[in-house]
């Protein structure tokens, strides 16, 4: 009985960041978010992976950014003044991701998020949650979680440690 009131009530609804890369949107867990800042250039560290941009000192704490156009290879992005940096709390790590622009606070339920298509692209599917569809509005819906923790991101506890 009580999975059939699933979502009537907004309980089991989460919320999402949308964010855009190129022409795309994304969204990730809201509750992952500690702040969205403007871009500024990054402090270069060498030998890192070429979507690290770098560093940025985040009232004295050296944060770890990464450019997720490069991340996800949707190119090389022109950073505007709608370029913003998405400060994260992952896990009780700090890490910064670099957007094209952010929109708004998506919420959805249960029914709205689609499994993802198991299809071959540079965001390889274990990252996602799912889509999330709104209308006519679809999210891509990012584990920032997942894809911020794993090896190949060079950003888990030891490495992090780093810097």
């Amino acid at each position: 009985m009580e999975d059939s009131l699933q979502g009537q009530d907004g309980g089991n609804s989460r919320e999402f960041l949308a964010f855009t890369l190129g022409a795309e949107e994304y969204g990730i867990d809201i509750l992952r978010v500690q702040e969205i800042r403007g871009y500024e250039p990054p402090t270069r560290i060498a030998n890192v992976q070429e979507f690290i941009k770098g560093v940025i000192n985040l009232r004295g704490l050296i944060v770890p950014v990464v450019d997720m156009r490069i991340k996800f290879g949707l190119g090389n992005a022109d950073y505007t003044d709608l370029t913003v940096v998405i400060i994260l709390n992952i896990n009780g790590r700090i890490a910064g991701i670099v957007v094209d622009s952010v929109s708004d606070v998506t919420t959805l339920l249960p029914d709205q998020i689609k499994p993802a298509p198991s299809v071959s692209s540079a965001l390889d599917t274990d990252y996602l949650i799912g889509l999330g569809t709104i209308d006519e509005r679809m999210l891509i819906l990012v584990d920032i979680e997942r894809l911020m923790t794993s090896e190949e991101m060079g950003l888990t506890d030891g490495a992090l440690a780093r810097f």
